[in-house]
């Protein structure tokens, strides 16, 4: 890594620490930059207001906070309250088509694809069963979502292709709109399966956990040889069609592959769309996770890369790092939200045997169980589970400046280990804000609306 990335690293962690549920003051070479939590909407701050906002956070009373806000003509309605979203019918549905999986992944939150049950796969009638639900409550022009997970997706692939062709149909014939993605480990792609994806749109997630020796060590197929280089072989036809569809890499991150951008500047120079990182900080069996002594080093690699994108950015050039380009977009839309995700309200995941649950991640866990396909969503357990998830109802959350852009964390995630990357995750958004800033200086062109699309 670069001594700038440590330098921020360690400064944004710090200088991160919430003072004040309220606002997040940001000091850099550009005058002080303001985030007020409600709403997450930022502001440059003339010198006299950055004094004033020093001084009032010095007081540590949120009371004159507050007076200062309205003083200083930054308050607004409240956008969020501790009212939790009421149950939905969903809109965004995953489907755990094929329960097993070629490759022996220690970490995988699925268990090597199993989910700690028999590998089992989908039938062609419970995967149409879910797309009957995901459709059934669908209105003319509106959009819906339908995901293939595992295990391995593509170990069931005829049914895969049979679902999609039905949801396609279905969608067509209501008049809304469908969207279709894969998450795979991309070792069993065909050339045949690019020209399918393509077909239909697919947005392809491929599992690249860094740079070949990396990777192997932390996906290796169950025999323990490396799968690299049967990946990039199998996933070279998908790079070479990328209209309709785009591929992605995912890149999960543990102790031992935290060369964030040699492995960025490698997938981007191999043609994937864009390139997404995300810490480890669950696995069933304990081993890998990202524990809080290490998350400096990844936001370390995290800033490493947004450092390289700024000067992309300045010189005209395309970066797609994913977590930078939604970050910034975020920032510039002032996002703000109750939860983290949509899992459990208008987005489930669904089990090879057509159990219901809040997410993909919860598949074979009864705390994120909603129901089943035959029965339909439980709304009661829906009502409390948005209830007991909302922000508000979160500790430490609800006296943290970055509740409304982070959401409270991964319920799967917070849920088994607690709120280990809290530290990591105001960290990177204290760099983003500090960038997006720099960006909108210095590249407003980009900055009005491009974002690295």
């Amino acid at each position: 890594m670069t001594a700038p990335a440590r330098i921020l690293a360690r400064r944004s962690m710090r200088d991160s620490r919430p003072r004040s549920r309220q606002l997040h003051l940001l000091e850099h070479a550009g005058g002080a930059q303001l985030l007020v939590a409600n709403g997450s909407r930022l502001y440059r701050l003339a010198p006299a207001q950055g004094d004033a906002f020093r001084a009032a956070l010095d007081g540590m009373d949120e009371g004159a906070i507050a007076a200062l806000i309205a003083s200083s003509g930054l308050d607004a309605p409240l956008a969020i309250d501790d009212t939790p979203l009421a149950p939905m019918a969903p809109h965004a549905l995953s489907l755990a088509i094929a329960q097993k999986c070629n490759l022996g992944c220690t970490y995988c939150y699925a268990q090597q694809g199993s989910f700690g049950g028999t590998a089992t796969a989908m039938s062609e009638e419970v995967a149409r069963q879910a797309v009957d639900r995901l459709l059934e409550s669908a209105l003319p022009g509106s959009r819906v979502n339908l995901a293939f997970m595992g295990g391995e997706p593509l170990t069931n692939r005829a049914v895969l292709r049979a679902a999609t062709a039905y949801a396609a149909g279905g969608a067509a014939a209501r008049q809304v709109d469908i969207g279709f993605s894969i998450t795979t480990n991309g070792t069993l792609l065909r050339p045949d399966d690019a020209d399918f994806f393509e077909q239909h749109g697919f947005a392809v997630t491929v599992s690249l956990d860094g740079l070949p020796e990396q990777h192997d060590r932390l996906r290796p197929f169950k025999s323990g040889k490396g799968s690299f280089d049967r990946i990039m072989e199998r996933v070279a036809p998908l790079l070479a069609i990328q209209r309709r569809a785009q591929v992605s890499a995912r890149v999960t991150v543990t102790p031992f592959n935290l060369q964030l951008v040699d492995s960025l500047d490698y997938f981007v120079a191999a043609g994937f769309h864009s390139v997404g990182f995300s810490p480890l900080l669950r696995a069933p069996n304990g081993e890998d996770e990202l524990g809080p002594e290490r998350m400096e080093d990844m936001l370390e690699g995290m800033i490493a890369c947004g450092l390289a994108f700024e000067e992309r950015v300045l010189r005209g050039e395309r970066y797609p790092f994913l977590n930078m380009v939604n970050a910034l977009r975020e920032l510039q839309r002032g996002t703000h939200r109750p939860y983290p995700c949509g899992a459990g309200a208008g987005y489930f995941g669904v089990s090879a045997s057509g159990d219901v649950s809040a997410c993909h991640r919860f598949v074979g866990d009864a705390e994120g169980q909603f129901g089943t396909l035959a029965d339909g969503i439980d709304r009661g357990r829906q009502a409390i589970w948005l209830a007991q998830r909302h922000v508000h109802a979160q500790q430490p959350c609800s006296n943290c400046w970055a509740r409304y852009l982070c959401g409270g964390g991964c319920h799967h995630e917070v849920l088994a280990r607690g709120r280990t990357a809290c530290d990591y995750i105001r960290g990177w958004l204290h760099y983003t804000m500090q960038a997006h800033d720099r960006l909108s200086r210095l590249a407003p062109d980009w900055a009005a609306g491009a974002h690295g699309d």
